[in-house]
């Protein structure tokens, strides 16, 4: 007879944990593992990171939900590794090889891969490939792709704020590039890396990609689900990083207790405030985060808010979100 299993009681846990994503775990796996670990009532990620893909994953708790979207829209660092002389059926290891040519590693001179790093540094042009999570007519492209089905793709812009090009060996010991590439969202490094195979003559894949930073979270104040899983349940809840993490490129604004509640009621408040696109808004009294908005003409206009339930528990004890945590942001 199987034993009964035990019901986790879940809380309220408000902020976020920087995780290191393994190999191998999709993006909401490694949430569900990490709110399971947390006993945690609300959680969402910042978008996703593919299996294949390691790095910066920054996971988000109760409160810090409300936020999760100013990280999806943040650029992205990426170190990748891209085999020469290979081709496959979708950009990556997992395909199956579509065509084999010779590297000519004396023709991928300094000044050619100057030429071709500076040919795809800027707004560039994709054509998002067919096995991705894209829909058509409610349907994701690699599920037609993998019925043999081809779906004419429009390019989209993105942008491509840095990128470096370092010819190496791949762990196969194979000619291959080291891509370190600065993006806009919706960029595909596994397109990048086709693209700059072909610019190159030889064709490329993808082998290794590592999310190296986004939105200013470096991937050295990460740390990986085994790290998690080895601690007890306080150093878990030591490791979540107070909302206001996502932030960090906010203009901070401070409000007196006056005007504290009328704000959370998702009234306008005027005040002598230059003009920002992205404020974060924090009270005297109570001193904590109150939520984000904008400042036009010296008027603060709210736009996501913290509920006074999730304000008071925040107060009343998640880790790392006290006084002196605040006191770092403001």
């Amino acid at each position: 007879m199987n034993a009964p299993r035990t019901r986790v009681q879940r809380r309220p846990v408000h902020g976020v944990v920087l995780l290191d994503k393994p190999l191998g775990l999709s993006s909401n796996d490694a949430l569900q593992k990490v709110k399971w670990l947390l006993r945690a009532l609300k959680a969402g990620h910042t978008g996703t990171l593919d299996p294949l893909a390691t790095g910066v994953l920054p996971l988000c708790f109760g409160a810090a939900t409300k936020f999760s979207q100013l990280q999806l829209e943040a650029a992205k660092t990426y170190e990748a590794i891209a085999r020469l002389g290979q081709t496959t059926t979708t950009a990556d290891a997992e395909g199956e090889v579509l065509c084999e040519r010779e590297v000519d590693l004396a023709a991928i001179t300094p000044e050619r891969l100057a030429a071709v790093q500076a040919r795809f540094t800027g707004d560039i042009q994709q054509v998002p490939p067919m096995y991705s999570a894209l829909k058509k007519d409610g349907k994701a492209l690699y599920e037609y792709a993998r019925a043999g089905i081809e779906i004419e793709r429009p390019a989209r812009e993105v942008t491509i704020h840095a990128l470096s090009l370092t010819l190496t060996l791949d762990e196969q010991g194979l000619p291959a590039l080291k891509m370190v590439v600065t993006c806009s969202k919706g960029t595909y490094i596994r397109t990048l890396a086709e693209d700059v195979g072909q610019a190159l003559g030889c064709g490329a894949h993808l082998r290794a990609l590592r999310r190296v930073d986004t939105g200013g979270l470096g991937v050295e104040r990460c740390i990986t689900l085994a790290q998690l899983e080895a601690m007890s349940e306080e150093q878990r809840l030591a490791q979540v990083l107070p909302a206001q993490t996502l932030l960090a490129g906010h203009v901070n604004v401070m409000l007196a207790e006056h005007d504290t509640a009328r704000f959370l009621q998702g009234l306008r408040r005027k005040g002598a405030w230059a003009d920002a696109t992205s404020v974060a808004v924090y009270g005297e009294r109570p001193r904590a985060l109150l939520g984000v908005g904008r400042v036009e003409q010296g008027e603060l206009i709210p736009e996501r808010l913290l509920s006074p339930l999730e304000i008071q528990q925040i107060l009343e004890g998640t880790p790392r979100t006290d006084a002196a945590a605040l006191e770092t942001h403001l």
